[in-house]
């Protein structure tokens, strides 16, 4: 046979596109040729494929072999496509049957002593193959337990290239299965009755949870901002399996997954450093984009703190993210759309002295306003709940008892599945993702009890987006009091919580 085909696959972002890898030998000039847009590390893999065969034993053609990657037009990158290069040659110049080849995707890079090492993005890879009708898949063995994921498709673990050639020649047990599904233990959050105090700000804490809303604390240092937001994940719901599977994939082409447990099954928690790029935090790269925190916290919480210590560009930076729950990046060889529907908590001190006692703050005002003014109108504006913290004023508060993270998880919980079973038909987990003329139209709340927001919106303190949001905030608070919808009471505490601008 002088032709052969085999399949891979190229990632966009967390999609997965199909690519057939053809091989031809013919005569002319002893040289490998891969065409096909592929890039450096690409047009490498002849070189270590060569390598790899002859040290597996097996002879590489001495003639010109011609490595076609198609559709042509779409951009190939990583070192992921090398097994599959060096089956299709080998099947190409009859060494090994081609018929397993035409449907099995083979995934996996080669050391040039045959090994087969992991590549990225495994998961995002086989949810294609499946959706393109492949029967199976060959992986490196330590991509096992993350293939081992995707229902629905034969997965198979290599070690060496050896193990997929016997493979290929009909020794089915040349091959290692994949091991019983690991989950990762459930992490012991951070308990919410470690938090002393500041009532106020625990209650928005968890109206944020019930209803998946975005939360800025303000305060002096030692208040309990950065340990309300460690506690936040802590009382929010698992992960279902489909949301499971979309944060894994994130993780996968991150390289972020842990070997033995690589479903992650808990909202993620992502704390980036001030001085972190724009790239780091929202995504990007050379060629196509890589996802940044914001995706990673996908389905979880990114705490920015120390909010005002950010620079305008990166703070600005996240809010087409914090409206459309995704972020779309385009480099030199397209654009990619990652994932980035996550809750977002700031805190910041209100001045750069940050005295314990507002008092006592020696910042001049021009300064102050300065410092407060890096958390722009717009970004605010996305920001449902804002909380002035004020310090401890007695130690006697110590004596009486919070309560912990279980009491306060139950009501979260119970106020969720509220809101998933009236938005459930509309497909809509949270009150958080409800669009602003669905509240206003189909689920309009009576003008006694809007009086206010229309009000607010007359004097112009309210904005169009910030109604909306406070109408979302107002059917939470209702989901947390057991009530069928918002009233008066509702609405007002809902605009009160937008009212508190940082001072």
């Amino acid at each position: 046979m002088a032709l052969a085909h085999a399949w891979s696959v190229a990632l966009f972002g967390v999609d997965g596109r199909m690519v057939e890898i053809e091989a031809d030998i013919g005569a002319g000039i002893p040289r490998t040729i891969v065409v096909g847009l592929p890039d450096a590390a690409l047009n490498e893999a002849k070189d270590r494929v060569r390598a790899a065969v002859r040290n597996s034993g097996e002879a590489w053609p001495k003639q010109q072999i011609m490595i076609a990657l198609s559709p042509a037009a779409i951009p190939k990158r990583g070192s992921g496509y090398d097994l599959a290069m060096a089956c299709v040659v080998l099947a190409a110049a009859d060494v090994v049957p081609g018929e397993r080849l035409r449907t099995t995707v083979l995934i996996g890079e080669l050391a040039l002593d045959g090994r087969v090492r992991d590549v990225r993005g495994v998961l995002p890879c086989l949810v294609a193959a499946r959706r393109a009708g492949l029967k199976s898949a060959v992986v490196p063995v330590s991509c096992l337990p993350e293939a081992a994921l995707v229902h629905d498709i034969e997965v198979r673990g290599a070690a060496e290239l050896r193990n997929v050639l016997h493979w290929l020649r009909g020794a089915d047990d040349a091959l290692e299965r994949p091991p019983p599904p690991t989950y990762a233990a459930m992490e012991k959050s951070p308990d919410l009755a470690d938090v002393v105090g500041q009532p106020e700000a625990r209650w928005a804490l968890e109206v944020a949870a019930a209803g998946g809303h975005h939360l800025l604390l303000v305060g002096p240092p030692g208040t309990g901002k950065t340990m309300l937001a460690r506690r936040l994940p802590g009382l929010l719901p698992p992960l279902t399996e489909e949301q499971a599977l979309e944060v894994t994939a994130i993780h996968s082409i991150s390289g972020t997954l842990k070997p033995e447990a690589p479903l992650i099954t808990t909202p993620p928690f992502v704390s980036p450093h001030h001085s972190t790029s724009v790239a780091a935090l929202v995504g990007g790269g050379v060629g196509l984009a890589k996802p940044g925190g914001i995706s990673r916290a996908h389905r979880g919480v990114v705490f920015l703190d120390e909010a005002c210590e950010f620079s305008s560009d990166r703070l600005d930076s996240l809010r087409t993210a914090l409206e459309e729950g995704e972020i779309r990046l385009g480099r030199r060889d397209g654009v990619v759309c990652y994932p980035a529907r996550f809750q977002l908590v700031l805190a910041t001190n209100p001045c750069p002295c940050a005295p314990p006692r507002d008092v006592d703050c020696s910042c001049l005002p021009h300064v102050r306003r300065r410092y407060l003014a890096r958390l722009s109108g717009p970004l605010l504006d996305r920001v449902d709940l804002r909380i002035q913290m004020r310090p401890l004023t007695a130690m006697s508060i110590v004596d009486i008892t919070p309560e912990p993270t279980s009491v306060v998880r139950d009501r979260v919980l119970k106020a969720r599945d509220r809101a998933r079973q009236r938005w459930a038909d509309y497909g809509w987990a949270t009150n958080a993702e409800v669009p602003g003329p669905v509240l206003r139209r189909e689920f309009a709340l009576p003008r006694s009890a809007t009086h206010l927001l229309d009000r607010s919106l007359e004097k112009g303190s309210l904005t169009g987006r910030g109604a909306d949001r406070c109408l979302r905030v107002a059917w939470t608070l209702s989901d947390l009091e057991d009530l069928d919808r918002p009233q008066a009471d509702q609405v007002s505490a809902a605009l009160e919580f937008r009212d508190r601008r940082p001072t």
